[in-house]
């Protein structure tokens, strides 16, 4: 195995899960060409790795808990749209798994369609949901009156435009049934096939990223960078006046600053929800420990997703009070109360 491939391997906590020649292999939203397919390029390794894509986000992570892959790559949060709800709801439950590493692939969008199809002749118009959010706008004001349909994905979107055979089919000839006429997706996806590309950067918001994690199954943590992310599912326990308060309050009394928080229904009845958090910092710094142990006494199920580096590598501002050091400092204090000293 290469240096890279065994940095891979690293990167999902020593998991050896592969082909007969030792790659690992890695899942991802698919098919290829996906904008997670772009994020899970930029894992060490992964590029000489079996690259398996995945039909949907649950299936992919279906395929790190039986084993069949050692990690996913999936899409988490969105710069425009915020959290993708089918990653937040398929992690939350299930088989407890891990994420270990944090990818930021800026996200762009071109109009595709057959050969001979002009922007004129777009009635109906096919992608996945996020993307069409980002691309609404443009949409509207440029092809009025057009028609969405769902896609799982936006690679599956454009390659439905192909003939049976994965090939651009000839102006004017039949295809494998596409009940669209074109479709949004990524620069990859239109130059490897050989798209028609009607309009070039149809996203609303210019500079917009989307935020992929890997995923693997429970091992051990990556090392402490200085600048890290925790990731946790809190239900809450008890519906009452300052029950999320409670929970903030464990964050905030240790100076643990918070980057994302979200509610997501637990599915079990109406009003039942949980929090899925990104907390700055890593589970072994002492002001996160202490807030997890905090958390734990108010929310007994609480899951633990994964401490991480950060993608942009940015330090947390810490004040001195919260520092390792100063709960150190004050450990050894009252250890020496308690001897008498």
């Amino acid at each position: 195995m290469s240096t890279s491939q065994t940095e891979a391997a690293r990167a999902v906590s020593g998991t050896s899960v592969g082909p007969p020649n030792g790659s690992p292999v890695y899942t991802y939203l698919g098919p290829e060409g996906t904008f997670t397919e772009t994020a899970l390029l930029q894992v060490p390794g992964a590029d000489a790795a079996h690259r398996l894509p995945s039909s949907s986000v649950n299936a992919a992570l279906e395929r790190v808990r039986s084993g069949e892959a050692a990690a996913a790559m999936v899409p988490i949060e969105n710069s425009v749209e915020g959290g993708v709800s089918a990653t937040l709801d398929a992690i939350s439950e299930g088989a407890e798994l891990r994420i270990v590493r944090e990818v930021v692939v800026p996200i762009s969008f071109v109009l595709v369609a057959r050969p001979g199809v002009t922007l004129g002749d777009v009635r109906v118009i096919s992608t996945h949901a996020h993307a069409w959010a980002q691309c609404r706008d443009w949409m509207n004001a440029n092809i009025p009156g057009v028609e969405y349909v769902p896609s799982s994905s936006t690679a599956a979107a454009a390659l439905g435009l192909l003939d049976r055979d994965g090939q651009v089919p000839p102006a004017g000839a039949a295809t494998s049934g596409a009940n669209y006429d074109a479709a949004i997706c990524s620069h990859v996806v239109a130059e490897r096939h050989w798209l028609n590309v009607l309009a070039d950067g149809v996203e609303d918001n210019t500079g917009a990223v989307t935020r992929f994690v890997l995923v693997s199954r429970p091992g051990l943590l990556p090392e402490p960078t200085g600048s890290d992310k925790t990731t946790l599912v809190i239900p809450l326990p008890e519906d009452h006046p300052g029950a999320l308060m409670e929970i903030l309050d464990q964050f905030a009394a240790r100076g643990v600053n918070l980057s994302r928080i979200e509610s997501r229904p637990t599915g079990q009845f109406l009003g039942d929800y949980f929090f899925s958090i990104d907390a700055e910092g890593h589970a072994r710094d002492a002001r996160m420990v202490d807030a997890l142990t905090g958390l734990h006494r108010i929310s007994p199920s609480i899951r633990f997703l994964g401490s991480y580096p950060r993608a942009d590598g940015r330090p947390p501002s810490v004040p001195p009070h919260h520092r390792d050091e100063a709960f150190q400092a004050a450990s050894s204090w009252v250890e020496s109360v308690l001897r008498g000293e």
